[in-house]
Protein backbone atom coordinates (compact mmCIF):
# COMPACT_ATOMS: atom_id res chain seq x y z
CA UNK A 1 0.00 0.00 0.00
CA UNK A 2 1.61 3.24 -1.14
CA UNK A 3 0.58 6.05 1.19
CA UNK A 4 -0.32 9.55 0.07
CA UNK A 5 2.90 11.22 1.28
CA UNK A 6 5.37 8.50 0.24
CA UNK A 7 6.62 10.04 -3.01
CA UNK A 8 7.06 13.45 -1.35
CA UNK A 9 9.22 11.96 1.41
CA UNK A 10 11.32 10.10 -1.16
CA UNK A 11 12.04 13.38 -2.94
CA UNK A 12 13.33 14.97 0.28
CA UNK A 13 15.33 12.06 1.72
CA UNK A 14 18.64 12.99 0.11
CA UNK A 15 18.43 16.59 1.36
CA UNK A 16 17.09 16.52 4.93
CA UNK A 17 16.46 14.34 7.95
CA UNK A 18 12.82 13.25 7.76
CA UNK A 19 10.71 13.41 10.92
CA UNK A 20 7.61 11.25 10.43
CA UNK A 21 4.94 11.42 13.12
CA UNK A 22 1.32 10.41 13.53
CA UNK A 23 -1.02 8.25 15.60
CA UNK A 24 0.13 4.83 16.76
CA UNK A 25 -0.55 2.10 14.15
CA UNK A 26 -1.43 4.50 11.36
CA UNK A 27 1.34 3.00 9.18
CA UNK A 28 4.49 5.04 9.90
CA UNK A 29 6.93 2.14 10.24
CA UNK A 30 5.49 0.34 7.22
CA UNK A 31 5.78 3.51 5.18
CA UNK A 32 9.36 4.15 6.34
CA UNK A 33 10.43 0.64 5.30
CA UNK A 34 8.93 1.15 1.85
CA UNK A 35 10.93 4.29 1.14
CA UNK A 36 14.11 2.49 0.05
CA UNK A 37 15.02 -1.06 -0.93
CA UNK A 38 17.95 -1.10 1.49
CA UNK A 39 17.53 0.07 5.09
CA UNK A 40 18.65 -0.52 8.68
CA UNK A 41 15.91 -0.29 11.33
CA UNK A 42 16.15 0.51 15.05
CA UNK A 43 13.33 0.82 17.58
CA UNK A 44 14.28 2.65 20.75
CA UNK A 45 11.83 0.50 22.72
CA UNK A 46 14.17 -2.44 22.07
CA UNK A 47 17.12 -2.93 24.43
CA UNK A 48 19.23 -4.25 21.55
CA UNK A 49 18.46 -1.16 19.48
CA UNK A 50 19.31 1.18 22.34
CA UNK A 51 22.77 -0.38 22.67
CA UNK A 52 23.28 -0.14 18.91
CA UNK A 53 22.35 3.52 18.91
CA UNK A 54 24.67 4.20 21.83
CA UNK A 55 27.52 2.70 19.81
CA UNK A 56 26.27 4.22 16.53
CA UNK A 57 26.96 0.91 14.84
CA UNK A 58 24.32 0.87 12.11
CA UNK A 59 25.22 -0.30 8.61
CA UNK A 60 26.40 2.75 6.73
CA UNK A 61 26.27 0.85 3.46
CA UNK A 62 22.48 0.88 3.61
CA UNK A 63 20.54 3.55 1.73
CA UNK A 64 18.38 4.44 4.70
CA UNK A 65 18.53 4.35 8.50
CA UNK A 66 15.21 4.33 10.39
CA UNK A 67 15.11 5.44 14.04
CA UNK A 68 11.72 4.53 15.53
CA UNK A 69 10.44 6.15 18.77
CA UNK A 70 13.73 8.07 19.06
CA UNK A 71 12.01 10.89 20.98
CA UNK A 72 12.15 8.64 24.07
CA UNK A 73 15.93 9.14 24.16
CA UNK A 74 17.02 12.01 26.38
CA UNK A 75 18.70 14.65 24.26
CA UNK A 76 17.65 12.96 21.02
CA UNK A 77 17.71 16.21 19.02
CA UNK A 78 21.29 17.04 20.00
CA UNK A 79 22.33 13.41 19.35
CA UNK A 80 20.74 13.45 15.91
CA UNK A 81 22.19 16.87 15.09
CA UNK A 82 25.65 15.56 15.91
CA UNK A 83 25.26 12.64 13.50
CA UNK A 84 23.99 14.89 10.73
CA UNK A 85 26.68 17.55 11.22
CA UNK A 86 29.55 15.04 11.43
CA UNK A 87 28.49 12.36 8.92
CA UNK A 88 25.89 14.10 6.78
CA UNK A 89 23.77 12.17 4.29
CA UNK A 90 23.83 9.38 3.07
CA UNK A 91 22.81 7.10 4.57
CA UNK A 92 19.49 8.89 4.60
CA UNK A 93 17.72 9.23 7.94
CA UNK A 94 14.05 8.85 8.90
CA UNK A 95 12.90 9.35 12.47
CA UNK A 96 9.41 8.06 13.28
CA UNK A 97 7.32 8.45 16.40
CA UNK A 98 3.77 8.00 17.70
CA UNK A 99 4.13 11.14 19.81
CA UNK A 100 4.89 14.65 18.71
CA UNK A 101 8.63 14.93 18.27
CA UNK A 102 8.81 18.27 20.06
CA UNK A 103 7.83 16.79 23.42
CA UNK A 104 11.25 16.71 25.01
CA UNK A 105 12.81 19.96 26.11
CA UNK A 106 15.46 21.18 23.74
CA UNK A 107 18.93 20.15 24.76
CA UNK A 108 21.71 22.13 23.16
CA UNK A 109 21.22 23.22 19.57
CA UNK A 110 18.02 22.39 17.77
CA UNK A 111 17.59 20.62 14.45
CA UNK A 112 16.61 23.86 12.76
CA UNK A 113 17.38 23.76 9.06
CA UNK A 114 18.26 20.07 9.10
CA UNK A 115 14.89 18.36 8.77
CA UNK A 116 11.49 18.27 7.10
CA UNK A 117 8.48 17.08 9.04
CA UNK A 118 5.68 14.91 7.67
CA UNK A 119 2.53 13.95 9.56
CA UNK A 120 0.89 10.69 8.57
CA UNK A 121 -2.84 10.29 9.16
CA UNK A 122 -5.12 7.26 9.05
CA UNK A 123 -6.95 6.55 5.81
CA UNK A 124 -9.76 8.86 4.78
CA UNK A 125 -12.22 8.41 1.94
CA UNK A 126 -10.03 10.27 -0.57
CA UNK A 127 -6.98 8.10 0.11
CA UNK A 128 -8.97 4.87 0.31
CA UNK A 129 -10.43 5.60 -3.13
CA UNK A 130 -6.93 5.30 -4.61
CA UNK A 131 -6.57 1.70 -3.49
CA UNK A 132 -10.03 0.23 -3.99
CA UNK A 133 -12.49 0.34 -6.86
CA UNK A 134 -15.45 -0.20 -4.56
CA UNK A 135 -18.62 1.78 -4.85
CA UNK A 136 -18.05 5.08 -3.04
CA UNK A 137 -21.04 4.54 -0.76
CA UNK A 138 -19.81 1.09 0.27
CA UNK A 139 -16.30 2.38 0.85
CA UNK A 140 -17.67 5.16 3.03
CA UNK A 141 -19.63 2.61 5.04
CA UNK A 142 -16.46 0.57 5.58
CA UNK A 143 -14.66 3.68 6.81
CA UNK A 144 -17.65 4.65 8.93
CA UNK A 145 -17.85 1.31 10.72
CA UNK A 146 -14.18 0.34 11.04
CA UNK A 147 -12.33 3.66 11.15
CA UNK A 148 -9.38 4.69 9.01
CA UNK A 149 -6.49 2.92 10.74
CA UNK A 150 -5.10 0.48 8.14
CA UNK A 151 -5.34 -2.79 10.09
CA UNK A 152 -9.04 -2.70 11.10
CA UNK A 153 -10.03 -0.90 7.89
CA UNK A 154 -8.51 -3.64 5.72
CA UNK A 155 -10.15 -6.35 7.86
CA UNK A 156 -13.52 -4.65 7.33
CA UNK A 157 -15.03 -6.42 10.32
CA UNK A 158 -16.82 -4.44 13.03
CA UNK A 159 -16.11 -6.96 15.78
CA UNK A 160 -12.43 -7.03 14.86
CA UNK A 161 -12.35 -3.22 14.89
CA UNK A 162 -13.84 -3.01 18.39
CA UNK A 163 -11.31 -5.52 19.74
CA UNK A 164 -8.48 -3.66 18.00
CA UNK A 165 -9.71 -0.33 19.37
CA UNK A 166 -9.67 -1.56 22.94
CA UNK A 167 -6.09 -2.82 22.58
CA UNK A 168 -4.97 0.28 20.69
CA UNK A 169 -6.18 2.73 23.32
CA UNK A 170 -4.88 0.55 26.14
CA UNK A 171 -1.36 0.58 24.65
CA UNK A 172 -1.44 4.37 24.38
CA UNK A 173 -2.70 4.94 27.92
CA UNK A 174 -0.81 2.15 29.66
CA UNK A 175 2.50 2.37 27.81
CA UNK A 176 3.00 5.53 25.75
CA UNK A 177 1.44 7.83 28.33
CA UNK A 178 3.65 6.45 31.10
CA UNK A 179 6.73 7.37 29.03
CA UNK A 180 5.65 11.01 29.15
CA UNK A 181 3.71 11.32 32.37
CA UNK A 182 4.79 10.12 35.81
CA UNK A 183 1.46 10.73 37.57
CA UNK A 184 -0.80 8.06 38.97
CA UNK A 185 -3.97 9.23 37.30
CA UNK A 186 -4.18 6.86 34.33
CA UNK A 187 -7.68 5.66 35.27
CA UNK A 188 -8.91 9.25 35.59
CA UNK A 189 -7.41 10.06 32.18
CA UNK A 190 -9.33 7.07 30.81
CA UNK A 191 -12.48 8.65 32.25
CA UNK A 192 -11.53 11.91 30.54
CA UNK A 193 -11.37 10.08 27.20
CA UNK A 194 -14.86 8.67 27.82
CA UNK A 195 -16.20 12.13 28.62
CA UNK A 196 -14.69 13.54 25.42
CA UNK A 197 -16.37 10.82 23.33
CA UNK A 198 -19.72 12.16 24.48
CA UNK A 199 -18.79 15.78 23.76
CA UNK A 200 -17.49 15.55 20.20
CA UNK A 201 -18.87 18.46 18.20
CA UNK A 202 -19.58 20.51 21.32
CA UNK A 203 -17.41 23.14 22.94
CA UNK A 204 -15.44 21.82 25.89
CA UNK A 205 -15.32 23.63 29.20
CA UNK A 206 -12.20 22.89 31.23
CA UNK A 207 -14.06 23.89 34.38
CA UNK A 208 -16.89 21.44 33.68
CA UNK A 209 -14.48 18.60 32.97
CA UNK A 210 -12.57 19.47 36.13
CA UNK A 211 -15.77 19.31 38.16
CA UNK A 212 -16.80 15.99 36.63
CA UNK A 213 -13.39 14.44 37.31
CA UNK A 214 -12.78 16.21 40.63
CA UNK A 215 -9.56 17.80 39.47
CA UNK A 216 -8.52 21.39 38.85
CA UNK A 217 -8.83 22.97 35.36
CA UNK A 218 -5.06 23.30 34.88
CA UNK A 219 -4.66 19.55 35.42
CA UNK A 220 -7.37 18.91 32.84
CA UNK A 221 -5.61 21.18 30.34
CA UNK A 222 -2.34 19.34 30.95
CA UNK A 223 -4.00 15.94 30.39
CA UNK A 224 -5.71 17.12 27.22
CA UNK A 225 -2.34 18.32 25.92
CA UNK A 226 -0.85 14.89 26.67
CA UNK A 227 -3.65 13.21 24.70
CA UNK A 228 -3.00 15.62 21.84
CA UNK A 229 0.73 14.91 21.96
CA UNK A 230 -0.02 11.19 21.72
CA UNK A 231 -2.33 11.71 18.72
CA UNK A 232 -5.46 10.48 20.49
CA UNK A 233 -7.36 13.73 20.00
CA UNK A 234 -6.89 17.03 18.24
CA UNK A 235 -8.18 20.47 19.12
CA UNK A 236 -10.20 22.82 16.93
CA UNK A 237 -10.25 26.38 18.21
CA UNK A 238 -12.78 29.17 17.54
CA UNK A 239 -11.88 31.55 14.76
CA UNK A 240 -11.55 35.20 15.67
CA UNK A 241 -10.77 38.12 13.44
CA UNK A 242 -13.00 41.12 14.03
CA UNK A 243 -16.14 38.97 14.27
CA UNK A 244 -18.64 40.49 16.69
CA UNK A 245 -19.05 38.79 20.05
CA UNK A 246 -16.94 35.77 19.15
CA UNK A 247 -16.15 33.15 21.72
CA UNK A 248 -12.44 32.99 22.37
CA UNK A 249 -12.11 30.41 25.09
CA UNK A 250 -13.67 27.00 24.55
CA UNK A 251 -12.24 24.63 21.92
CA UNK A 252 -13.72 21.48 20.45
CA UNK A 253 -11.93 18.13 20.54
CA UNK A 254 -12.11 15.36 17.96
CA UNK A 255 -10.60 11.87 17.82
CA UNK A 256 -8.12 10.71 15.19
CA UNK A 257 -10.22 7.54 15.21
CA UNK A 258 -13.67 8.86 14.38
CA UNK A 259 -15.30 5.49 15.03
CA UNK A 260 -14.63 6.05 18.75
CA UNK A 261 -17.74 8.23 18.68
CA UNK A 262 -20.74 5.98 19.23
CA UNK A 263 -23.38 8.05 21.01
CA UNK A 264 -24.41 10.17 18.01
CA UNK A 265 -24.30 9.62 14.25
CA UNK A 266 -24.18 13.38 13.77
CA UNK A 267 -21.18 13.77 16.06
CA UNK A 268 -19.39 10.84 14.42
CA UNK A 269 -20.02 12.32 10.98
CA UNK A 270 -18.65 15.68 12.09
CA UNK A 271 -15.59 13.93 13.56
CA UNK A 272 -15.02 12.01 10.31
CA UNK A 273 -15.08 15.25 8.33
CA UNK A 274 -12.80 16.97 10.86
CA UNK A 275 -10.22 14.19 10.40
CA UNK A 276 -10.31 14.54 6.61
CA UNK A 277 -9.95 18.32 6.80
CA UNK A 278 -7.06 18.23 9.27
CA UNK A 279 -5.28 15.64 7.14
CA UNK A 280 -5.61 17.77 4.02
CA UNK A 281 -4.54 20.97 5.79
CA UNK A 282 -1.47 19.37 7.34
CA UNK A 283 -0.62 17.94 3.92
CA UNK A 284 -0.60 21.49 2.55
CA UNK A 285 1.63 22.62 5.41
CA UNK A 286 4.10 19.73 5.18
CA UNK A 287 4.31 19.48 1.38
CA UNK A 288 3.81 23.05 0.20
CA UNK A 289 4.79 25.09 3.25
CA UNK A 290 1.36 26.70 3.29
CA UNK A 291 -0.04 28.06 6.55
CA UNK A 292 -3.34 26.21 7.00
CA UNK A 293 -5.53 25.93 10.10
CA UNK A 294 -8.87 24.46 11.07
CA UNK A 295 -11.37 26.34 13.24
CA UNK A 296 -15.03 26.54 14.05
CA UNK A 297 -17.14 29.69 14.04
CA UNK A 298 -19.54 30.68 16.83
CA UNK A 299 -20.79 33.76 18.62
CA UNK A 300 -22.34 34.19 22.05
CA UNK A 301 -25.85 34.12 20.62
CA UNK A 302 -25.29 30.49 19.63
CA UNK A 303 -24.94 31.03 15.89
CA UNK A 304 -22.37 28.51 14.69
CA UNK A 305 -20.70 27.04 11.63
CA UNK A 306 -19.03 23.66 12.12
CA UNK A 307 -15.74 24.44 10.38
CA UNK A 308 -13.81 27.42 9.09
CA UNK A 309 -10.66 26.80 7.06
CA UNK A 310 -8.00 29.48 7.10
CA UNK A 311 -5.22 29.37 4.51
CA UNK A 312 -2.34 31.83 4.62
CA UNK A 313 -4.13 33.54 7.53
CA UNK A 314 -7.22 34.21 5.43
CA UNK A 315 -10.61 32.53 5.96
CA UNK A 316 -11.27 30.66 2.72
CA UNK A 317 -14.03 28.15 3.38
CA UNK A 318 -17.00 27.70 5.72
CA UNK A 319 -18.40 24.18 6.08
CA UNK A 320 -21.58 23.04 7.76
CA UNK A 321 -22.13 19.27 8.20
CA UNK A 322 -25.62 17.74 8.09
CA UNK A 323 -26.91 14.19 8.04
CA UNK A 324 -29.97 14.81 5.86
CA UNK A 325 -31.07 18.44 6.18
CA UNK A 326 -30.57 20.13 2.82
CA UNK A 327 -32.04 23.45 3.93
CA UNK A 328 -29.23 26.02 4.21
CA UNK A 329 -28.19 26.69 7.79
CA UNK A 330 -29.33 30.14 8.89
CA UNK A 331 -25.89 30.88 10.37
CA UNK A 332 -24.48 31.26 6.85
CA UNK A 333 -26.52 34.44 6.34
CA UNK A 334 -25.41 35.89 9.66
CA UNK A 335 -21.69 35.28 9.21
CA UNK A 336 -21.80 36.34 5.57
CA UNK A 337 -21.81 39.97 6.70
CA UNK A 338 -18.37 39.42 8.26
CA UNK A 339 -16.96 37.00 5.68
CA UNK A 340 -18.66 37.91 2.37
CA UNK A 341 -15.86 36.58 0.15
CA UNK A 342 -15.45 33.25 1.93
CA UNK A 343 -16.68 30.17 0.09
CA UNK A 344 -19.63 28.50 1.82
CA UNK A 345 -20.63 24.85 1.51
CA UNK A 346 -23.17 22.74 3.36
CA UNK A 347 -22.28 19.04 3.18
CA UNK A 348 -25.17 16.60 3.50
CA UNK A 349 -24.71 12.85 3.79
CA UNK A 350 -28.18 11.86 2.55
CA UNK A 351 -28.82 14.34 -0.22
CA UNK A 352 -31.20 13.88 -3.16
CA UNK A 353 -30.00 16.82 -5.25
CA UNK A 354 -27.00 19.14 -5.13
CA UNK A 355 -27.74 22.85 -5.55
CA UNK A 356 -26.34 26.35 -5.37
CA UNK A 357 -27.90 29.68 -4.38
CA UNK A 358 -27.56 33.24 -5.71
CA UNK A 359 -25.47 34.22 -2.68
CA UNK A 360 -22.91 31.56 -3.61
CA UNK A 361 -23.87 28.98 -0.99
CA UNK A 362 -23.44 25.40 -2.21
CA UNK A 363 -25.24 22.31 -0.92
CA UNK A 364 -23.14 19.27 -1.81
CA UNK A 365 -23.13 15.52 -1.29
CA UNK A 366 -20.82 14.89 1.65
CA UNK A 367 -19.55 11.52 0.41
CA UNK A 368 -18.81 12.73 -3.13
CA UNK A 369 -17.11 15.88 -1.78
CA UNK A 370 -14.88 13.94 0.62
CA UNK A 371 -13.93 11.43 -2.09
CA UNK A 372 -12.45 14.28 -4.14
CA UNK A 373 -11.39 16.59 -1.31
CA UNK A 374 -9.24 19.39 -2.68
CA UNK A 375 -8.55 22.45 -0.57
CA UNK A 376 -5.96 23.83 -2.99
CA UNK A 377 -8.84 25.40 -4.88
CA UNK A 378 -9.53 27.41 -1.72
CA UNK A 379 -6.13 29.05 -1.77
CA UNK A 380 -6.31 32.84 -2.02
CA UNK A 381 -5.17 34.36 -5.28
CA UNK A 382 -1.50 35.40 -5.26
Amino acid sequence: MKRYIQSYIQQDLSNKIILLTGPRQCGKTTLAKQLRDSFDYFNYDSVESRFALKEKNWDRQKQLIIFDELHKMNGWKRWLKGIYDVEGLPPEIVVTGSARLDLRKKLGDSLAGRYFQFRLHPLDLKEAMQFYAHDTEKLFEQLWQCGGFPEPFLKNNITYYKRWRRSHLDIILRQDLIDLYTGRDIQVIESLVLLLKNRVGATVSYANLARDLERDPNTIKRWLQLLENLYVIFRVTPYHQNIARSLLKEPKYYFYDHAHVENSDGARLENLVACALLKELQFLEDIQGVSATLHYLRNKDGREIDFLISIEHQPTLLLEIKWSDANPASSFNYFNQFLPKTKKIQLVKELHREKTYPNGLEVRSLIAWLAKLDLISSLPAP
